[in-house]
């Protein structure tokens, strides 16, 4: 039995096939996962989703923190960074059990005002063993205020270009059950969380970034680790870059979205 630690909680799915070459038809891929096939990186994302209903939503859509999620006091709420770990395949049709706890909470002063980060560890097991252990890293902040956005490496190696539109926005929010309104609710991306337009999802770009990095590794990943840096949002273009073990999404004018280092 799963030894559960305090502030914590466990979700169970069958990792259904189906859902899977959804995914990969979002991405532009073949549908070729079936019961029994290894699932790409990062797909561990469409599973074990966290459904609660209309009531106990916050204002940008997401489930209202105080129950699993701390309560920090500021109302806007980012996935900044993760890390994981690939101990042995998570395979379609088979049933998965997902262990989540909050694992640390930090406060910081920064240019845009208070910040509050929070960093959740999940273990995924299949079968009684772990098979991905993953760290997400959450940023809490005021609304308003900006930040300053890196310039991306220029010594890339192989570049391909990354398109995203309003319909890849509504159908990996709709696979992630992810209702955060920034994603398709254009007045208040813009009028209330003050971004230029719709927001492409930071794990949208991290897959990305994760199957570039196998492709190029030409093998499965044993572990990778990514950092957001600066918003892509709609209509803007980008690319995705490789070198030496490191990815990148290159946004408009040179800015890096996401940065990941993968082995």
């Amino acid at each position: 039995m799963t030894q559960q630690p305090a502030h914590s909680r466990i979700l169970t799915d069958v990792i259904d096939p189906a859902r899977a070459r959804a995914l990969q038809a979002t991405l532009g891929l073949p549908q070729t996962l079936e019961a029994g096939s290894a699932l790409p990186p990062f797909f561990h994302q469409i599973y074990f989703w966290d459904a609660q209903p209309s009531a106990q939503l916050g204002r940008d859509g997401h489930p209202a923190p105080g129950d699993f999620l701390p309560d920090m006091g500021l109302p806007r709420r980012m996935w900044a960074a993760g890390r994981l770990l690939f101990h042995a395949p998570l395979k379609a049709g088979i049933r998965a059990e997902k262990l989540s706890f909050v694992e640390g909470v930090t406060r910081k002063s920064g240019r845009s005002g208070p910040l509050a980060f929070v960093r959740l560890r999940h273990d995924i097991r299949q079968r009684g063993a772990v098979v991905l252990t993953e760290w997400q890293d959450l940023v809490y902040r005021e609304d308003g205020g900006t930040a300053e956005h890196p310039p991306a490496r220029s010594d890339a190696h192989h570049r391909e270009p990354l398109h995203v539109d309003t319909t890849t926005l509504f159908r990996y929010s709709a696979l992630t059950f992810n209702g955060h309104r920034i994603h398709y609710d254009a007045p208040y991306a813009t009028q209330v969380e003050g971004y230029d337009g719709l927001v492409v999802h930071g794990p949208l770009l991290a897959q990305h970034l994760l199957l570039l990095g196998e492709r190029m590794l030409q093998r499965p990943l044993t572990e990778a680790s990514y950092r957001a840096t600066a918003p892509l949002t709609l209509p803007q273009e980008a690319e995705l870059c490789w070198a030496d073990g490191a990815a990148w999404v290159r946004g408009p004018d040179g800015v890096q979205c996401m940065e990941a280092v993968m082995r």
